[in-house]
């Protein structure tokens, strides 16, 4: 069965100390509650151990933002997938379109960071979406069948199944517009189709895909009801722990 999971994406918020503050008080509204999926908090590397060391890791389970496209060496600045298996992390959020956008992510490159993610014991959260351009000449099939082909279906069945897609149009990404329930529904499925085409029906049945773009508590219970919908890529609205709560009651 395939897993719903809410996963906040905290981007550059939070300094340290802030952010121990906000997983310590999601890990405590959080302990007496048994949510209906899994929660997971994507923090900045810089918080990343003490997060994991902070918060209940059976309920609460910790994501980096990135991670790099080398094992290890002479990179400076850059965080090995392995550096971040180390922190107590257990996922990582590759292929979020400002790292496409900002950093020149190239699905080679990003082949690359999910092939070391893997080698790692991380499982990624790998995100493809369209611009909003795109969508107005009517190209979100062509772009996220690219992306899939382009960084993660070379993977074997086995690997695959290890991966939680995240769909997030980039014109619903911090804008306040957000795909409606039918819509993000129709790509969802199409997406689910894509798997199912290259691995077969049972593991994109148990492929987990979530939605990204604007996710909130006031629209998470709609978008959350759809069939092929199984849960958030939530940005802004992870940053405060009621809001975060809210979108994981959806469930």
């Amino acid at each position: 069965m395939r897993k719903n999971i809410v996963a906040g994406n905290w981007k550059m918020n939070k300094t340290l100390q802030e952010g121990l503050a906000l997983a310590t008080e999601l890990n405590d509204v959080l302990a007496s509650a048994t949510p209906n999926c899994e929660v997971v908090v994507g923090t900045p590397f810089i918080h990343l151990a003490s997060v994991a060391s902070a918060v209940d890791t059976s309920k609460i389970h910790v994501a980096a933002q990135n991670c790099a496209d080398k094992v290890s060496g002479a990179y400076t600045g850059e965080v090995s997938a392995a550096m971040v298996k180390s922190t107590g992390a257990e996922y990582v959020i590759l292929g979020h379109s400002e790292r496409r956008a900002y950093y020149g992510e190239t699905y080679e490159i990003l082949k690359e960071k999910v092939q070391l993610a893997l080698a790692n014991n991380l499982k990624p959260i790998f995100c493809i979406g369209e611009l909003k351009e795109e969508r107005e000449a009517n190209k979100q099939n062509e772009v996220v069948k690219a992306q899939l082909e382009g960084s993660v279906f070379n993977l074997s069945a086995e690997e695959f199944g290890k991966i939680v897609l995240a769909y997030e149009p980039v014109w619903a990404i911090g804008t306040g517009l957000t795909a409606t329930p039918a819509q993000a529904q129709e790509i969802h499925a199409y997406i689910r189709s894509l798997v199912a085409e290259k691995y077969g029906k049972e593991v994109a049945e148990n492929t987990t895909i979530l939605y990204g773009g604007s996710c909130n508590p006031g629209n998470a219970k709609e978008l959350f009801a759809n069939p092929d919908v199984d849960g958030g890529l939530i940005g802004g609205a992870s940053l405060k722990a009621a809001d975060f709560k809210a979108i994981i009651d959806a469930f």
